[in-house]
């Protein structure tokens, strides 16, 4: 009976909190609002599918996500998730690789980060290779992101892998990869496609990293100017001529990756920075200095309460990554005549109190929420994309009477 309680209280507490969505109550939660109601069955299933629909208006998605069993999330955007939703500590992967400085400053103005694998598509990746060059051609979907995202910035991540070098390879060490946009594809009567060349640097093959390249011009011409999006050259040029050490070692294609089962989380990354003009950017969380507690505070006075919500008592674990819930508060209390100044309240607050002294007929003021914190949620969308966003006003700081 109380777990059954705790459910319904949760499924509550979220449509007021989260501001309400298809398909993402349990069969169990909605069994047990439809038998606690005095409405009919039909006039609560048809308030539970507003809260879900509500709720899934709020993620931004289309319908409940319903994760498959091959989806992958990016090492690269757990890391991401730890930066921003931590005490603003940097945050490297097992590789050491962080966030592009230049990227950083552009992903600033972003409140949502999306991540792409390529198409499968072996036909798109083979591409004519010389004793020098290894190319591949990649196909990122990008028809997921809603059309009100504007991208801030985008970068393509290239795996690589230390070369160890031996006495036969007296070779430098040195490789160079190019990243192109293609402009037009090959066809019948284009034998070699058109390209843009976005981004290049030259590696040396003693680290085992990953690499990022800068992609934004493309993007934004493929969102915000609606150019055919054909996909990019991903380009290895073996400076040294001795392609045989380096080019099994970045990893641009599964047959040139000998270890299957570490593919899905080395293969190329398409990871882009958007903001869809509502709430914050996301920034690096900052610790908050405990509160200084009031004394002589009656324990009814309006105040902030504790209160977990956890994601999987409302069946929404299995695509929502993290966090697995979140501490969310909430205000309750007494507004009492006189108001004092710890009760953090407004000269309104205060002239309407005083009336409800004299006139009963008019409401004491009332404890809210004074001062509201966002938190970062990374989850699987119902492409199986994985999203990083930033959702305003979802954890109660201060309460007050107003």
């Amino acid at each position: 009976m109380v777990a059954g309680v705790r459910s319904l209280m949760v499924l509550l507490l979220c449509q007021v909190l989260l501001g309400g969505s298809a398909g993402l109550i349990p069969e169990v939660g909605r069994r047990k609002f439809t038998e606690s109601g005095r409405s009919s069955p039909q006039q609560s299933e048809e308030i539970l599918n507003e809260f879900e629909l509500r709720l899934l208006n709020m993620f931004g998605l289309k319908r409940r996500p319903n994760p498959g069993k091959s989806a992958v999330i990016p090492q690269y955007m757990r890391d991401l998730y730890r930066l921003y939703s931590r005490s603003g500590e940097d945050s490297l992967d097992q590789h050491g690789s962080s966030l592009n400085p230049q990227l950083e400053r552009s992903a600033s103005r972003a409140n949502t980060i999306r991540s792409f694998h390529h198409e499968a598509l072996e036909s798109l990746e083979e591409l004519p290779e010389t004793g020098t060059k290894t190319a591949r051609h990649f196909f990122f979907n990008l028809s997921s992101i809603p059309g009100e995202e504007m991208p801030a910035s985008a970068e393509l991540r290239i795996f690589r892998e230390e070369v160890q070098p031996t006495l036969a390879n007296n070779s430098s060490g040195h490789h160079r990869i190019n990243i192109y946009e293609i402009i037009m594809p090959a066809s019948s009567t284009l034998r070699d496609p058109i390209t843009r060349l976005l981004d290049t640097r030259l590696v040396h093959q003693s680290q085992s990293k990953w690499e990022s390249f800068d992609v934004t011009s493309a993007v934004m011409r493929w969102l915000m100017y609606q150019e055919p999006n054909h996909g990019f050259v991903v380009e290895v040029v073996h400076v040294d001529k001795e392609e045989s050490a380096s080019k099994r070692h970045v990893r641009i294609s599964r047959s040139l990756h000998e270890d299957e089962e570490s593919w899905p989380q080395m293969r190329p990354l398409l990871v882009t920075f958007n903001h869809d003009g509502k709430g914050h950017p996301l920034h690096k969380r900052e610790k908050r200095q405990a509160r200084p507690k009031h004394r002589r505070r009656l324990k009814s006075s309006c105040r902030r309460h504790a209160l977990y919500v956890d994601f999987s008592d409302v069946g929404w674990n299995d695509w929502i990554v993290a966090p697995p819930g979140y501490n969310a508060y909430y205000c309750h209390g007494e507004c009492p005549f006189p108001l004092t100044d710890h009760l953090n309240s407004t000269n309104h607050a205060i002239v309407q109190t005083l009336v409800n002294s004299v006139n009963s007929n008019i409401p004491k003021a009332c404890c809210v929420p004074t001062e509201l914190s966002p938190i970062s949620m990374l989850y699987l969308d119902e492409y199986d994309k994985v999203v990083l966003r930033n959702y305003q006003d979802m954890v109660v700081e201060g309460c007050g009477c107003r």
